[in-house]
């Protein structure tokens, strides 16, 4: 395909924006964090539980968790993506996980009383994770993210490299996922890489030697993501001195939707709260981001490792769903866990307890929140449609 000029982006990656978020429910809400956030601020006197003020990834969706690499090579699911991280109200995760596996079982043609229940494990997995007690327990993995996982060990540089850029020679092939730099954009790449903390982040990995040196091999604008389609993306393929290649994933920060505690210290660098946000969140990766200043933009940037992978759970068979609910929310409670101590931990977890039923462990906040959001992005997702086919009718 013919690829477009740097001045040509916008118009392309608002079109291909649409389209995604046109393919399905699942994939509108995905796309759409701001809508969500936007319906939280209109439900005056909405109650949502006052939790700890923690950081939160803020767009806590199926595809935000998967397994993740650490620099020793140690593979674990985690949260994998903070584009949206604030220290704000762990219920905002909860609540956006409950909304995204509820449109997934809607999606898999699960009926409705399979809702109910994923929403009772979700609850239960979570609560789980603050346990305090020397009987604390971790969750089974469910069948299907170990399969993911065992997908994840195995994976070397060449299946990396086929799936990110298409070859494994040393040059990344401009198409449809990757576009030619400006002459701006390429001085500031070549300029980034000589700095001591980029050598820094390529040489983490335990299998690299702290002073070897790194080269700038190719560079490409990333047409990636759906949410973030718009916002500057680059991948940089580097020779590593001794240890071959590695792909680098620069991505800028933009302001968060999620909604912020006050009186609560916070980078004010976009950039800078991402980083930090998964220094809390998500260990593996925290360790090896870090944030910089790119073309007067605040970008943060990482070694993609070929064990990072997000779980696509798109179609789910009732006997797996409770288990997968369980299993992330508990994945999503560790994350917040690690930030409360023993006294804040038992709070919250009796604070969640408060307004469940007799017969399902589901709080009826939640419940609630989740059926209007559901009714809420229907409406939302038809209406996307309708407009995305007018535009189509009007340019055909």
């Amino acid at each position: 395909m013919k690829t477009p000029a740097p001045d040509g982006r916008h118009e392309i990656l608002l079109a291909r924006r649409n389209k995604k978020m046109a393919c399905s429910p699942h994939a509108y809400v995905r796309g759409n964090t701001t809508h969500y956030y936007e319906w939280l601020h209109s439900q005056h006197g909405y109650t949502l539980p006052h939790g700890p003020a923690i950081w939160i990834c803020g767009d806590c969706h199926i595809g935000n968790l998967g397994p993740l690499a650490d620099s020793d090579g140690t593979i674990t699911v985690q949260i994998r993506d903070f584009d949206q991280t604030v220290i704000g109200n762990p219920a905002h995760d909860i609540l956006r996980l409950a909304l995204s596996l509820a449109t997934a079982a809607r999606s898999s043609n699960l009926p409705g009383v399979v809702t109910a229940h994923m929403l009772e494990h979700m609850m239960e997995g979570y609560q789980q994770a603050l346990d305090i007690s020397e009987e604390r327990v971790s969750i089974k993995k469910p069948d299907l993210v170990k399969v993911v996982i065992r997908g994840a060990v195995k994976r070397t540089w060449k299946k990396l490299a086929k799936e990110r850029i298409a070859n494994t020679r040393p040059q990344i092939p401009l198409g449809k996922n990757f576009w030619p730099l400006s002459k701006a954009e390429k001085n500031g790449i070549l300029q980034l890489f000589e700095t001591r903390e980029m050598l820094e982040l390529v040489t983490t990995l335990k299998s690299r030697d702290d002073d070897a040196k790194i080269e700038v091999l190719d560079a490409a604008y990333w047409v990636k993501g759906c949410s973030s389609l718009g916002l500057l993306r680059y991948a940089v393929l580097l020779g590593v001195e001794g240890s071959g290649y590695c792909l680098i994933d620069i991505k800028e920060a933009a302001h968060a939707a999620a909604p912020r505690y006050q009186h609560v210290s916070m980078p004010r660098d976009n950039a800078s709260r991402v980083v930090a946000g998964a220094q809390q969140l998500s260990l593996a990766l925290g360790e090896r981001m870090i944030a910089q200043r790119f073309l007067e933009h605040g970008v943060f940037i990482r070694e993609l490792l070929p064990q990072d992978l997000k779980l696509e759970i798109d179609q789910m068979r009732i006997e797996e769903a409770t288990r997968i609910a369980s299993y992330l929310a508990y994945v999503v409670g560790c994350a917040h866990a690690r930030q409360m101590d023993d006294e804040t931990r038992k709070n919250w977890r009796s604070e969640l307890k408060l307004n469940c039923g007799k017969s399902l462990a589901t709080p009826a906040w939640l419940w609630k929140s989740v059926v209007q959001l559901m009714a809420n992005h229907e409406a939302g997702y038809l209406e996307h449609c309708r407009k995305y086919a007018l535009r189509l009718d009007s340019n055909g």
